[in-house]
C-alpha cells in the first residue's frame, strides 16, 4: 500500500474519556494467532453496524485494494482504567488509484477524508484504518507497517486488514511498549444487541466469551 503527502493533525487528546468497557454487551472473537505472548494496547469493539460497512467495502471489489479510515471512541475504564477503542463509523477512501496489490491515496482522497471526518463527526476520534488484500492473506507489509507508524502514530490506534475472498480478517494493535508484530494480529469484540445475535461471518475467528470479565472486574 502507498500512500502520498499524508497530513493528519496531531491529536489533541492526551487522555480517554472515562466509560465503563462493555463486556457485558459484547461477543468475543479471537484470532488464531493472538493468544500467546501479546499485550495489546488497547481492546478493540466493533459495532456492528460498523462491521457491515466494512465488509461491505471490502467486498465491493474482489481484485483491488480498497481502504479508509476507522472512527469511533477512545476511551479508558473507570473501574480498571483499561483502555479500549469502539469502531462505529467508516470513512471509504475515494479518488484512489489502486491495484491488486497497492492502494494509493492521493491528495484529493485525503483532503475528502478528512473534510468529511471533520464535518460529520466532530465529536469522534480517529480510530485508525483499513484495508484490503486480496487473495494475499492477513499480514502486515513493511508500508502498511511504515504508514501506520508515522500516520497513525498514537498507541491507541489500530490498523485493519481484511481478504474478501477467503472471507477472513483481523486487527493490528500496537503492544504496549510500542511494538507492532507484523503477523499476529487480533480478532475483536463485537457490540450485539440485548439477544447477543452475532452477525460476523470472518473464517478465521473463533468465539472466546469464557475469557470476558465481569462488569467492573
Amino acid at each position: 500500500m502507498s500512500i502520498e503527502q499524508i497530513c493528519l493533525t496531531e491529536s489533541e487528546k492526551t487522555k480517554p474519556r472515562l466509560a465503563y468497557i462493555p463486556y457485558q454487551q459484547a461477543i468475543s472473537w479471537v484470532s488464531p494467532v493472538q493468544k500467546r505472548g501479546l499485550n495489546p494496547s488497547v481492546s478493540v469493539f466493533v459495532t456492528q453496524r460498523a462491521y457491515v460497512r466494512f465488509s461491505a467495502h471490502a467486498g465491493s471489489d474482489l481484485e483491488n485494494e480498497v481502504g479508509g479510515w476507522l472512527i469511533g471512541k477512545w476511551r479508558a475504564d473507570k473501574s480498571t482504567g483499561e483502555q479500549f477503542v469502539v469502531v462505529e463509523r467508516i470513512l471509504p477512501a475515494q479518488h484512489i488509484r489502486h491495484g491488486s496489490a497497492f492502494l494509493t491515496f492521493t491528495h484529493d482522497s485525503q483532503v475528502a477524508l478528512y473534510n468529511e471526518f471533520e464535518d460529520r463527526y466532530p465529536d469522534k476520534d480517529l480510530i485508525g484504518w483499513y484495508h484490503t488484500h486480496p487473495r494475499m492473506g492477513i499480514f502486515f507489509s513493511d508500508y502498511d507497517a511504515w504508514l501506520h507508524l508515522n500516520f497513525f502514530p498514537e498507541l491507541w490506534q489500530v490498523a485493519l486488514v481484511i481478504e474478501p475472498h477467503s472471507i477472513t480478517g483481523g486487527f493490528f494493535i500496537r503492544q504496549k511498549d510500542g511494538a507492532l508484530d507484523q503477523k499476529r494480529y487480533f480478532g475483536f469484540y463485537e457490540l450485539t444487541n440485548r439477544q447477543k445475535r452475532s452477525i460476523v461471518h470472518w473464517r478465521n475467528v473463533s468465539t472466546d466469551n469464557e475469557s470476558i470479565p465481569s462488569q467492573g472486574e
